[in-house]
């Protein structure tokens, strides 16, 4: 008998179900007798014990379904070593959970924070097998992350709508972008539907050079700009701050987020109208697109292998287009950032993309 657990922790994404689908059927069709339990609410269930025992149909016609069957939570990394409110150890509890299954292994999805948790499964001796999930695409160690081409059509389209209107109106419009640290969406979506303007975390703007990219666009005779701007942008002058002092203008800042305090200061500048457009949560939300379905098929059904060959600990990756096994410990705790003079930003600024820097 096989028994695995699943989880899905961290922020949702469209992916999740098919990447599960993808495990299951793997094992399903190789493995005679399997058992699958599924944890509710990420690491919550595992802590506490919230499970169930998943059948065929549970994972029947999940494929096109967007967000997570299981549910799913955020449970900080920094916190996992520290009690709960109840002095309950979550480490010990998630281990005598798994233990109490006889589980041979324990598949993750999830992003960075649910990384370095499993990694910590890991070396507290579970057998542990990774998916990475994220529309940032910021995992290390995997060219793609499922939920990143889904999350790119989303953002692409609203910048695609905003076009026809930002013709019409003659006005600068901002999109925001989902990524706080990193700008991979921002910068293939901003790519992708022709924004003039991309402003990314991994590159400090000067709000003057942006005011220059938009004057230059009028005196060229074209009546709108269209900034996509990652959630995470930030001028050169506050990248000079401490954490702690960016952090402290943040919490007393006037603005909803930073592209509204940039379309303050452009109003400003330029005298020309701005509109900013903040997609949020829809980005991670609806059915995931054709890509991310054969992503997730391939590393579910690569997952499925490497449980049948008893080689845990490791992250299911996608590099140079094949699936590889990564050794957890070589990538918990890493991210991976656009780098400013990467070969994407240098085709993106030969034809007349502004990064604002």
């Amino acid at each position: 008998m096989m028994r695995i657990g699943l989880l899905t922790s961290g922020g949702d994404c469209q992916a999740l179900n098919a990447a599960m689908r993808g495990v299951v059927k793997g094992l399903a069709a190789n493995v005679k007798d399997l058992e699958v339990y599924g944890y509710f609410n990420g690491y919550k269930g595992l802590i506490y014990g919230d499970y169930r025992l998943l059948t065929s149909q549970d994972f029947s016609g999940i494929l096109t379904r967007g967000g997570t069957i299981l549910g799913s939570s955020r449970q900080p990394f920094k916190l996992m070593r520290e009690p709960d409110e109840n002095g309950l150890d979550k480490v010990e509890a998630m281990k005598s959970n798994y233990y109490k299954l006889n589980l041979n292994c324990l598949v993750i999805l999830g992003g960075n924070g649910t990384q370095k948790t499993a990694n910590l499964l890991r070396e507290e001796g579970l057998n542990i097998i990774h998916l990475p999930k994220t529309i940032d695409n910021d995992i290390y160690g995997t060219d793609l992350t499922f939920g990143f081409q889904s999350a790119i059509d989303i953002a692409c389209n609203t910048i695609d709508c905003i076009h026809t209107t930002a013709s019409s109106h003659s006005r600068v419009f901002i999109v925001e972008v989902m990524g706080h640290k990193v700008g991979w969406l921002t910068l293939y979506a901003g790519v992708a539907s022709g924004a003039d303007i991309i402003l990314l975390p991994e590159i400090p703007y000067d709000i003057k050079k942006v005011v220059k990219a938009i004057n230059k666009r009028a005196e060229e005779g074209k009546g709108f700009t269209i900034l996509a701007v990652a959630e995470g942008a930030i001028s050169k002058e506050d990248a000079k701050l401490s954490k702690k002092e960016y952090k402290k203008k943040l919490e007393e800042s006037k603005y909803p987020s930073v592209s509204y305090e940039i379309a303050d200061r452009i109003q400003k500048e330029t005298g020309i109208e701005v509109r900013v457009t903040v997609p949020g949560h829809m980005q991670r939300g609806g059915s995931p697109d054709p890509f991310d379905r054969v992503l997730c098929t391939r590393l579910g059904s690569a997952a499925a292998q490497a449980i049948m060959d008893g080689d845990f600990g490791n992250m299911i990756a996608m590099v140079n287009g094949k699936t590889k096994r990564i050794p957890l410990e070589d990538v918990a705790g890493k991210l991976k950032t656009v780098e400013p003079d990467c070969q994407m930003i240098e085709e993106a600024k030969r034809i007349g993309i502004s990064f604002g820097d």
